[in-house]
């Protein structure tokens, strides 16, 4: 880095030079979303504490440099709090009127809770006095002080909060008191005594010998020491368990860094003229145009998202006696907010006695349903373009509302109520530590994480369980907005739970009920009730402000969307939910069941008879399939895969034979069931192969066997014929799988074409039925204009490919290593999850070789990339014609498949 690098800026009161204009969107990825919407809010003239920010690529230089400063930083650093102390004419540290400030992180994308803050830095035991002289209230001053000792230790130090907090209960049982506000100023000063006194038996004098006073380890009095170790400890918290975990699970580059905020402190906690408070512009829940948050009288903004006090909601704020003025003008500064950020915005502000102020401004957090509603609104009010409001929805939030829902006609008793802060239904076992909640859902049990209130700490948990129950906090508290941005439904603020989680049981107040672990429980985060017990659960219908948002998401799109569906009940389902057709008909998931045991029977015999009526009977069970399909799709394209996978996969378990045979030679069974086990042990033996997916499978199954792929063209055209003759306009098209080679795809295309026009002259109907192939192999892939000369369509199965492509098998890889890989960041992301570029590019030339052999070729994707919004984007710049992927993926596909198209066209 050079020396005129721009490393720190300034914004508030007589800020000059911190270079964000109105529009400059950029300054998110130097300030972070925080500094650059500070800076915003003071440049348009609201009441905003002045600071300054140190940038997002500080941070990333500081950790890329095995957390050393870079040159000259601190330097500027100093510079801008001489020069914040000059524009508001107060010092930090100074004995007489300090000044006192926040210390905040604040990354490019919304990260909320998953980094840390410090609050009151600056207090020292020269500058409480000073405090305490200008605002004659001691008390307030020594609350301030222990605050900020506890808050620092915990986060710069990494002292367990425990420690602090079971002082403060001593404290508060030894005065026999129930709340800390009850405490006096001189319970407090001793507070800050034993707070000191365990900072200096728990903190390391070898790890900070700067510390070290006398030889014992003291509680920092340099506020130039307590800002540059509460900075370092922001930078450090971009790569802290949870913050890495958020990152990953909402696909956020691990460079970015975070930007940290030097802020001016104002006080909620100087009385109860004095307040702070987390708001939205609109409803984050359902998008209802409202008011919405939680407040608290005489408190810091901490006590409001960490759920520790109940809250009063923000409409009432303006009819509080002393509050009433700061309320009326918040809710002016609601609608400048909204209209200026053309969105709605999440806010935090404090009242210090009487006077307003904004902390913090982003674009709000909410639910999908929240979200569709929101920009629908948006778009009638004039505030956005359509193309803006199809925008404006996440694809993946789409999820969330088809989440389960309490079915209306089951019937159960409501054991208590809380705040409805996600919406959906969960049902699952109760446990009470995020830990649980993890092996639960490792050991494949869905589960309910219970907990007095979330912290960032249990973020895994949250992601494991099914839903979230919490007896404190607010719809602002860290639960509640974890929740909405993960889709996960819950229940905030159940004051009538009383949770002892170190017993892992949680009593009813005002029952004798208690929910102990593994209880079954169900909650409705919709309507904010507990139900003891497993009530039914429902799915949704496709309906109202999603239905508006998919319609105009078509509009725009030009990537058709199809769905991967084996039966006819998912046929439905798909075109309910807008699929154009089914790209993905796998005929092997119709030989389960029943029917297993009629393909083993066609494959463990020799007999060509007991072969023949074993495909008899296959054919029947095939040509009812088809037919109920077909018909669920009448007018759409249903592309059928011929038979894929190796034939030994249905046939027994070698090992559950195995044991089975020791288990009846043990016990004394009948020596003959014994020997025909044995028998068929050696069958399955004889067809065990060392790579099974690099086989005898696909196309090459067909090859050896061509009985099936007769039997099952056969079936498919007998199908359609039928239709046909009933008046419907079926549209079958056949799939053949995994060809390598131009000569295996016109071999199999004869023998189709041949039964086709078999069962045409039979039926005496006319099918016109396409022919086409899976691109699932390199090879395939980069000869793809010779395969098109013998193909109608071709379709893209990327799982597949992917596997090919890296040599991965993903049976195996997912759970062995892909994980290991991902932390150590040797890949980006799960190729089989969003798809790779490599694999990306051989698609690309699948496409574009495949269309010089066949200009008429239709091109699609099959792989559950289908459904990966990432992948959808690329395949739509590739040029595809389609995207095919499971039924309750088809309405994210068609969001983010419009979404593609308004990117490209504004990029042209």
């Amino acid at each position: 880095m050079t020396a005129e690098v721009k490393r720190v800026y300034a914004f508030g009161k007589d800020a000059e030079g911190n270079n964000v204009t109105e529009g400059n969107t950029n300054m998110k990825a130097i300030l972070g979303g925080k500094g650059a919407n500070l800076a915003e809010m003071a440049n348009i003239g609201l009441p905003v504490p002045p600071g300054f920010t140190i940038s997002c690529q500080t941070c990333m230089e500081y950790a890329n440099a095995d957390n050393t400063w870079p040159e000259g930083a601190l330097d500027t650093i100093h510079e801008y709090r001489l020069d914040l102390e000059k524009r508001i004419g107060k010092k930090i540290g100074d004995a007489e009127d300090p000044l006192l400030v926040s210390v905040r992180s604040g990354a490019p994308m919304s990260m909320p809770g998953m980094m840390d803050t410090v609050l009151n830095l600056g207090l020292n035991d020269q500058s409480i006095h000073g405090l305490i002289k200008q605002t004659g209230n001691p008390r307030f001053a020594w609350d301030s002080y222990r605050r900020f000792i506890q808050m620092f230790s915990n986060v710069v130090m990494g002292l367990d909060g425990d420690l602090f907090e079971n002082a403060i209960t001593a404290m508060k049982n030894a005065r026999g008191v129930a709340s800390d506000t009850d405490l006096t100023a001189e319970d407090l000063q001793q507070l800050v005594a034993e707070f000191k006194q365990i900072f200096s038996e728990n903190v390391s004098g070898v790890e900070y010998p700067s510390l070290v006073v006398d030889g014992v380890v003291a509680f920092p009095q340099d506020p130039m020491v307590q800002l540059k170790l509460a900075i370092e400890a922001v930078f450090g918290s971009w790569n802290n368990p949870r913050a890495t975990l958020y990152r990953k699970k909402n696909k956020i580059s691990d460079d970015l860094g975070t930007a940290v905020n030097v802020q001016s402190m104002v006080f909620g906690n100087k009385g109860n003229t004095s307040a702070t408070g987390v708001a939205f512009t609109r409803n984050p829940a359902n998008g209802e145009k409202e008011f919405y948050g939680d407040y608290l009288v005489n408190a810091q903004g901490e006590d409001v998202v960490a759920g520790i006090r109940n809250t009063s909601p923000i409409a009432d704020l303006k009819h509080v006696e002393g509050l009433e003025e700061a309320g009326q003008q918040l809710e002016e500064i609601f609608v400048v907010l909204e209209n200026h950020f053309r969105d709605m915005c999440d806010i935090e502000f404090t009242i210090e006695q009487g006077k307003l102020y904004m902390l913090q401004t982003r674009v709000g957090k909410r639910t999908a349903a929240a979200a569709l509603h929101i920009a629908i609104e948006m778009e009638k009010e004039g505030l956005i373009t359509k193309e803006e409001a199809v925008m404006r929805v996440e694809p993946e939030q789409l999820d969330q509302l088809l989440h389960p829902q309490f079915d209306k006609n089951a019937e159960y008793d409501v054991l208590a109520r809380g705040l409805n802060a996600s919406p959906g239904a969960a049902v699952g076992e109760a446990v009470f530590s995020a830990a649980d909640a993890v092996a639960a859902a490792e050991a494949g049990r869905k589960c309910v994480l219970v907990r007095w209130e979330t912290t960032p700490d249990d973020l895994a948990g949250m992601i494991a369980a099914e839903g979230i129950l919490t007896s404190h906090g607010g719809k602002t508290s860290h639960a509640a907005v974890i929740a909405r941005g993960m889709g996960a439904p819950c229940v905030c603020g159940v004051e009538a739970l009383k949770i002892d989680a170190e017993k892992k049981q949680a009593a009813v107040t005002g029952t004798d009920v208690v929910i102990k672990e593994g209880d079954m429980i169900s909650l409705d985060g919709t309507t904010g009730i507990v139900v003891l017990g497993a009530v039914d659960l429902v799915l949704p219908e496709l309906t109202g402000d999603l239905d508006t948002i998919l319609e105009w998401a078509d509009e725009f799109r030009t990537l058709g969307v199809r769905a991967n569906a084996d039966n006819p009940e998912d046929a439905q389902l798909s075109r309910d939910f807008g699929a154009q057709g089914i790209g993905l008909c796998r005929t092997e998931h119709m030989f389960l069941g029943d029917r297993k045991q009629i393909i083993q029977t066609f494959i463990l015999n020799e007999d060509e008879d007991i072969r023949q009526k074993a495909v008899d009977q296959l054919f029947e069970a095939q040509t009812g399939d088809f037919y109920g399909m077909f018909k669920a799709m009448d007018g759409l394209p249903v592309i059928v895969r011929l038979l894929d996978p190796p034939l030994h996969e249905f046939l027994e378990s070698p090992r559950a034979l195995d044991v089975e045979i020791a288990r009846l030679e043990a016990t004394g069974g009948d020596k003959g069931v014994i020997a025909e086990k044995r028998a068929l042990m050696e069958q399955i033996d004889a067809m065990a192969e060392a790579n099974p997916m690099l086989g005898l499978r696909g196309c090459r199954l067909g090859i050896v066997y061509p009985i099936l792929p007769v039997m099952q063209v056969r079936a498919i055209a007998t199908a359609a014929a039928k239709l046909k003759k009933e008046g419907l306009d079926p549209k079958p098209e056949i799939m053949i799988p995994l060809v390598s080679v131009v000569p295996e795809l016109a071999k199999l295309r004869e023998v189709a074409e041949q039964t086709i026009a078999e069962v045409a002259a039979e039926q005496g109907v006319e099918l016109n039925i396409e022919i086409g192939t899976m691109i699932e192999l390199p090879r395939a892939a980069v000869t793809a204009d010779e395969i098109a000369t013998k193909a109608d369509f071709f379709s893209f199965g990327t799982n597949d490919l992917t596997q090919t492509t890296f040599g991965f098998s993903r049976d195996d890889v997912e759970a062995e290593f892909i994980p290991q890989y991902l932390k150590e960041r040797l890949l980006p992301y799960n190729p089989f999850a969003t798809v790779d570029p490599g694999v990306a590019k051989l698609v690309k030339m699948g496409v574009e070789l495949g269309h010089q052999g066949n200009p008429n070729l239709t091109c699609g994707v099959c792989g559950e990339h289908g459904g990966d919004p990432d992948s959808i984007h690329t395949f739509h710049n590739i040029g595809l014609d389609y995207v095919s992927c499971s039924p309750y993926r088809v309405p994210l596909a068609r969001l983010a498949a419009g979404q593609a198209a308004i990117e490209a066209k504004q990029a042209e």
